[in-house]
């Protein structure tokens, strides 16, 4: 059995390349035979993996879904289908989380900020020199599209509240704090401790600087509630908000909206 476009294909004898392109995607441009480009009169063997590829061509919503269980199993990837995540603050952290959960097909995903794009951003946060000037969540949304178009995203140019966080985030399963603010910060998880009870929670605390990274690690609170980060560094003139340890923690903070989802932290 061949793999073609990570979709299961029947092997023959005597098969080419060209030959399974010009039956499954004809006119294709490259063709990739176990991860390495490839000719067409390439001879295929039983289990090769060949990837068909149209330039511009963009995958239906389909084909996406169909890699996606592949790299991740059919039961996962349909959980994550039906998960829905709020990101509160698209900054360095929350343009981080918010990028990785599309690339991972999370079915809905909520961003909430109301700054725009500066160059000061540019060094941490996943936004373009020619998005200066943008609302971030005008620029981030239009990155996020261009990443995976089959994730439903809604992004709301509003300064949060606490009094206006339950009321925009009160459908989600997990919601992600990434604030620079320590007042947002407290408002955020006093909002969602006394309002939003049953939610999965993630927030950061301490990710400044160039320290060890193995100094930013996930502290729970309590059942479904973490906080990220060393806990005590902070942004100053001489330690100011790195791209690497910010990162670290931003991936910290979606792989456990992964593990919350996937009901892996209820009992710890």
């Amino acid at each position: 059995m061949l793999r073609v476009n990570e979709r299961p294909y029947p092997f023959h004898e005597g098969m080419r390349l060209g030959e399974l392109a010009d039956r499954l995607k004809p006119g294709a441009d490259i063709l990739v035979l176990n991860g390495t480009p490839a000719s067409r009169d390439s001879l295929l063997q039983d289990e090769d993996v060949c990837a068909l590829i149209k330039i511009g061509e963009i995958p239906s919503a389909i084909d996406m879904q169909h890699t996606l269980e592949a790299r991740h199993g059919r039961d996962v990837q349909r959980l994550f289908k039906k998960a829905s995540v709020g990101i509160m603050g698209i900054g360095g952290l929350g343009s981080a989380v918010a990028l990785s959960l599309a690339k991972i097909g999370i079915g809905k995903l909520i961003l909430a900020d109301h700054d725009v794009v500066v160059l000061s951003n540019i060094h941490r946060q996943h936004y373009f020199i020619d998005q200066i000037g943008m609302k971030k969540t005008a620029a981030l949304k239009k990155t996020m599209v261009r990443v995976n178009p089959f994730v439903s995203i809604t992004a709301l140019d509003v300064k949060l509240t606490e009094q206006n966080i339950p009321e925009l985030f009160g459908g989600v399963d997990v919601l992600v704090e990434c604030f620079d603010d320590p007042t947002m910060k407290a408002e955020a998880l006093r909002a969602a401790l006394q309002h939003l009870p049953e939610m999965g929670y993630v927030g950061a605390s301490g990710v400044a600087g160039y320290g060890d990274g193995n100094t930013i690690t996930c502290k729970k609170i309590k059942a479904g509630v973490f906080i990220v980060g060393d806990g005590t560094s902070e942004a100053g003139d001489s330690s100011g908000l790195f791209a690497p340890r910010v990162g670290i923690a931003a991936h910290h903070q979606a792989n456990l909206v992964v593990r919350l989802l996937l009901g892996l932290e209820k009992n710890k």
